[in-house]
């Protein structure tokens, strides 16, 4: 079934500038973590993928729990105080701010989203809390964002902060991705950490094909993006920085979200959708 086959009706509740009738990226993630801010066109998105991935709500949840140790190791570890969260979706449990103000209850956190629907929830939940903004900006416009006055004023660029891509990158669809992130990594001070999470191709017999199939699948869905890139085009984000260790005795560089640093011991392998999404943690010199 595709989108055209389905007609929608949109629901009274719909915030203004919301068309329900077209997928939004933050809404398909909340559809694959269980929320309920989504509609019919989101799940449709799942659903599709589903047909030859019936574990693909496990690329969101590898990438949530990779984004809290994450941003714990950063904050813990790194003694970063500043996070700058780019598309940061709709909230959910453990966000940012909620991993990283248990640490320190006066880290800065900006999340930056264009999506009215993240913006409306984010703005009325955060509202009492005096550390923690949304900022309307284009993630995939680093200009923009690097210049936009209301993320300058709640986040010093003399001092080290972190900057989070975290299941952002693979939507960028206009090229590699390289240059977008050298972008924003010049404008970050030394003693500053990038932290990335991105659908996977692991150039493996069997998985490559998978990642193939549902970079399709979400290319030529009503979301129209989802690329599964290789280890060397991943990379290629972070050139020229320090990439932290994945685990212990392990040499640095990158590892599927869900070995970065795990809680606990595993118990059951991974399945085949867990092996194509990756992560990584890098220092600026």
């Amino acid at each position: 079934m595709s989108s055209s086959d389905l007609e929608y009706t949109a629901p009274s509740s719909v915030p203004v500038g919301v068309d329900p009738t077209r997928a939004s990226i933050a809404r398909v993630y909340d559809a694959a973590l269980g929320g309920k801010d989504n509609y019919e066109i989101d799940r449709l998105v799942l659903q599709q993928v589903a047909t030859r991935a019936p574990e693909v709500r496990d690329l969101a949840w590898s990438n949530r729990n990779f984004l809290i140790r994450a941003v714990r190791f950063v904050a813990e570890q790194g003694g970063i105080t500043q996070f700058l969260d780019c598309g940061s979706g709709l909230p959910t449990a453990e966000n940012t701010h909620q991993v990283v103000q248990r640490i320190n209850p006066d880290s800065s956190v900006v999340y930056v989203d264009n999506d009215p629907v993240v913006l409306a929830h984010g703005r009325a939940l955060l509202e009492d809390a005096p550390h923690t903004h949304v900022v309307a900006e284009d993630i995939f416009n680093p200009a923009r964002v690097l210049g936009n006055e209301e993320i300058r004023r709640y986040l010093d660029f003399e001092q080290p902060l972190a900057l989070l891509q975290v299941g952002t990158l693979h939507h960028y669809n206009a090229d590699d991705g390289a240059d977008l992130m050298r972008e924003y990594i010049d404008a970050l001070p030394s003693g500053s950490f990038v932290v990335i999470a991105h659908f996977f191709d692991p150039e493996t017999p069997g998985l490559t094909e998978l990642a193939q199939k549902m970079e399709q699948l979400f290319i030529h869905s009503p979301m129209g993006s989802g690329r599964f890139r290789t280890e060397s085009q991943l990379l290629a984000f972070v050139e020229g920085l320090e990439i932290m260790s994945p685990g212990l005795n392990k040499a640095p560089g990158l590892a599927l979200c869900d070995e970065w640093w795990p809680d606990g011991p595993r118990l059951r392998p991974l399945n085949e959708v867990e092996q194509c999404i990756a992560g990584l943690v890098a220092r600026k010199p």
